[in-house]
């Protein structure tokens, strides 16, 4: 019964990682496609969104193969979605795109913030380097894109609430496993609470206080 649960949880953790690849995914063709790259330059972008935030995590915990070579499947479905993007978001106009952006944005946050606690806890992490686990899977691909895309990483700037959405999320997770919730209902509850939470910072402008 335990390895059947176990065996679900990890069919969860890995089909949770593929909706946050493709979300990752999608913010990096649309920001690529805003700075006019060719196709190329968009599936570079895309691929290092997706799987940026992976690879660290991968790498801090010392996971080998890394998640992305282990499933090659992953960056072949980043590569066709590029071939299949590249030329619809070119006809996206940049107000509709940045908000596109900000809601792929937010569900790749919400979903590898997750993903990245899970796979700590997992990894028998103490519980703060669990937290900040999540918070470094969440938030990294999006820097690298927005390093890439000569942008200020939405995490550096003065605006509103993005990494505090991932850390708020990921405690989330960690106090609903400490009560012995089911690890799925955790894992839901914390992607949703971290997404939401940013959609909601940028619709009602929330930031930190200073």
């Amino acid at each position: 019964m335990a390895i059947g649960l176990q065996d679900g949880m990890s069919t969860l953790l890995q089909a949770v990682e593929v909706c946050g690849i493709i979300a990752f995914a999608c913010s990096g063709f649309i920001e690529a496609r805003l700075k006019e790259m060719d196709l190329v330059g968009v599936f570079i972008v895309a691929f290092i969104t997706a799987f940026g935030g992976g690879t660290l995590r991968d790498m801090l915990l010392d996971r080998r193969p890394l998640f992305w070579v282990e499933h090659q499947e992953y960056a072949i479905l980043v590569f066709v979605l590029a071939l299949v993007a590249w030329p619809f978001f070119s006809n996206l106009r940049s107000a509709a795109a940045e908000k596109t952006i900000v809601v792929a944005d937010a569900f790749g946050l919400g979903l590898f913030s997750a993903v990245g606690t899970s796979m700590a806890l997992e990894a028998e992490m103490p519980i703060f380097i669990c937290a900040m686990m999540g918070v470094t899977t969440g938030v990294f691909g999006g820097v690298l894109r927005d390093v890439l895309c000569n942008e200020i990483p939405m995490v550096f700037r003065r605006g509103q609430l993005y990494a505090t959405c991932s850390f708020v999320g990921c405690w989330v997770y960690l106090g609903l496993e400490w009560l012995q919730v089911s690890s799925a209902l955790a894992l839901i509850a914390s992607i949703v609470v971290t997404s939401m939470m940013r959609l909601l910072a940028v619709r009602l402008d929330l930031r930190l206080p200073g």
